[in-house]
C-alpha cells in the first residue's frame, strides 16, 4: 500500500449530494484492495487561472488515500470517463498537508541576529521592498529578498508561496536571483508544474493595458 493524493477539480455546478456520491464512488475504487481514505479537504468552488472546458470556475476537491497501485488504472479510467470530473491530478504524498500551505521551520537564530541581516538586506534590497520581480541591470540580476522562515517541504497547492517565485511574466525565477539550493530549485520546479496544470497559477500572464 502507498499513500496517495489527489487533487480533483469538478464541475461548478453541482451541489453537495452529487459531488459527495461521486467522491465515494472514485474512492470505493481507489481502496477496493484493502485501501483507505485518510482525509478529504472540499476547497469548494474557486476561480481557474485558464478557462478548463469551458468552465472559468471548478470546485476543487483534495483527498489522501492509502492503495493498491493495482486500484489505480481502473480507478483513473473512471476519472477520465466522467465530463463532470473537469482535471485530476493523482501523485504519492510526500508529507503535504490538504490545505493550500507549505511546511516552515521555525527560525533558530538569534533575534539580534535576524535584526543586524534585516538592516543590511534592507540596505541593499530598498528598491525591492513593493514586492516586484527582479530589474536586470548591466546583465546582472538583483538579489531579490525572500522574507520568512526556511521552507521545509514546498507544497505545490501553496499559491501565495509559488508565486514569490515566479517573474511577471510567469517564468521560474533563476536560484541565482532568490539564492536558493539546487534541490529546492528542483522541488519548485516540479511545484510550479503540478500548480499550472490544476490551474491554480496561469502558464504566462497577460498584461492589461
Amino acid at each position: 500500500m502507498r499513500l496517495y493524493e489527489v487533487v480533483y477539480i469538478l464541475d461548478p455546478a453541482l451541489d453537495e449530494g452529487a459531488i459527495t456520491a461521486k467522491l465515494e464512488k472514485f474512492h470505493e475504487l481507489a481502496t477496493s484492495n484493502g485501501g483507505e481514505v485518510s482525509a478529504v479537504d472540499l476547497w469548494g468552488n474557486r476561480q481557474l487561472a485558464y478557462p478548463l472546458k469551458k468552465q472559468k470556475a471548478g470546485y476543487y476537491v483534495v483527498a489522501q488515500f492509502t492503495a493498491s497501485p493495482e486500484a489505480l488504472p481502473e480507478y483513473e479510467r473512471l476519472l477520465k470517463l466522467d465530463d463532470e470530473v473537469l482535471r485530476y491530478l493523482l501523485v504519492l504524498n510526500e508529507g503535504e498537508p490538504t490545505s493550500g500551505m507549505s511546511i516552515v521551520s521555525e527560525s533558530t537564530k538569534p533575534e539580534s541576529a535576524e535584526e543586524e541581516e534585516d538592516e543590511e538586506e534592507d540596505e541593499d534590497d530598498e528598491d525591492d521592498d513593493d514586492g516586484s520581480p527582479p530589474e536586470y541591470q548591466a546583465g546582472r540580476a538583483r538579489r531579490r529578498r525572500m522574507e520568512g522562515p526556511p521552507i521545509e517541504l514546498l507544497n505545490y497547492k501553496d499559491v501565495g508561496t509559488l508565486s514569490r517565485f515566479l517573474t511577471e511574466e510567469g517564468k521560474i525565477l533563476p536560484k541565482r536571483t532568490t539564492k536558493v539550493s539546487s534541490q529546492f530549485q528542483r522541488q519548485l520546479g516540479r511545484a510550479v508544474k503540478r500548480a499550472r496544470y490544476l490551474a491554480l497559477i496561469p502558464y504566462t500572464r497577460r498584461h492589461e493595458a
